[in-house]
């Protein structure tokens, strides 16, 4: 598994793979695999770090673990790809994109859009049984998925995190926050959304993305169909 980890991750994160952890987390997984289902496939399980190289990064958003159901996780949090119903997680996103922004939703429920202007798609735990949410927690993901977010607190250039929810803020412990700046939120699942709706979460890191010096992300979604 770890030769899919992208070149420009593999550097700042050379240590980590290294530890023992890493090795029997892999086999973990390779396990789980040869019992039954396992998402995203094997070639996208790091592919947020491939669609954000580490030096594009610009905002960081978190996510927990894979959407188990088939088809649905590709290895960005809260993404599905072109043709796969839209989650109700996303829905929601949708829905406060629009209201935020003002942008119309879109067709279908990819977020590549905005990996590719330098949003990190994180999930806390890459890898998810078919069928059964958080299946694969506490196997060691969080630790690894904690030195990405760690390598990117790192950097001297500033960057947005985006933390949805409890899981999602308890990261915030590992953001300087002199240098970098946090955007925290409810989290956009039906059971909490009444508190997400109005919290404006994009225009909110656009801000902070100015201050820092950075261009604003184009948050529109295309339409794919």
């Amino acid at each position: 598994m770890i030769g899919t980890l992208p070149a420009s991750w593999r550097e700042v994160l050379a240590e980590e793979v290294e530890q023992p952890y890493f090795a029997e987390l892999c086999e973990f997984v390779e396990q789980e695999r040869a019992a039954g289902p396992v998402y995203p496939p094997r070639e996208e399980v790091f592919a947020a770090l491939e669609a954000t190289p580490y030096d594009r990064v610009k905002v960081l958003l978190l996510g927990q673990d894979p959407y188990h159901g088939e088809g649905q996780g590709h290895g960005l949090c809260f993404s599905v790809r072109p043709g796969v119903r839209v989650p109700p997680s996303l829905r929601n996103i949708h829905r406060e994109l629009r209201d935020d922004l003002g942008h119309p939703v879109p067709d279908n429920g990819s977020l590549t859009h905005w990996a590719e202007q330098g949003v990190l798609l994180l999930n806390t735990v890459l890898t998810v049984r078919a069928g059964e949410a958080n299946s694969h927690k506490g196997q060691g993901w969080e630790r690894f998925t904690d030195a990405v977010i760690g390598a990117v607190a790192a950097r001297a250039r500033p960057a947005v995190f985006v933390l949805w929810g409890n899981h999602a803020k308890k990261k915030a412990r590992l953001v300087d926050t002199e240098r970098h700046a946090i955007v925290e939120g409810a989290h956009p699942s039906p059971l909490s959304a009444r508190r997400f709706f109005g919290s404006r979460p994009f225009s909110a890191a656009d801000k902070a993305l100015a201050e820092q010096g950075h261009a604003p992300v184009d948050w529109r979604l295309p339409d794919l169909a």
